[in-house]
């Protein structure tokens, strides 16, 4: 028999700590990433988006724990939190709006990161002329063939 404190999922056998690597995030069933915090001394909770990946979900709960608790708050990151300085408005809105900026650009930074190490990016400027389509390489079969050697 388990003891209470032990955090096993009993149905898929995983520990919470697999399911949830971060503080303030969880995954849906689709795979997307979300992150929330309850408001201080609050039954409502401050949605703070859905991301690709789970750094960019914590990345957004540190921004809003921060804002709500201040430099005493404990957070997944502590190394990474670069504070803009206080927000004009402590709202939920402006938490919320602040979390959603900084959790889209990590989620940014790390799609764009996997898609240059896969070798699937492309590097060229936006300006330079596009490639080849592969139905531009490939012969018109609506022609007749032209000969090859000019005397036949």
């Amino acid at each position: 028999m388990e003891e209470r404190g032990d955090s096993c999922n009993c149905s898929t056998g995983k520990r919470k700590t697999e399911e949830r690597p971060y503080k303030g995030i969880r995954m849906r069933k689709w795979g997307k990433w979300v992150a929330e915090i309850r408001e201080p001394n609050k039954r409502s909770r401050i949605w703070l988006g859905s991301y690709s990946t789970p750094v960019a979900a914590a990345r957004a709960y540190d921004t809003a724990v921060y804002y709500l608790r201040g430099p005493s708050a404990r957070l997944n990151f502590p190394e990474l939190l670069v504070a803009d300085g206080p927000l004009s408005e402590m709202s939920a809105a402006c938490i919320r709006e602040k979390a959603i900026e900084v959790g889209a650009r990590v989620d940014a930074q790390a799609s764009c990161t996997l898609l240059h190490t896969s070798g699937t990016c492309e590097t060229r400027s936006i300006r330079s002329e596009p490639k080849a389509c592969w139905f531009q390489e490939k012969p018109d079969l609506n022609k007749d063939p032209e000969p090859e050697d000019p005397d036949w």
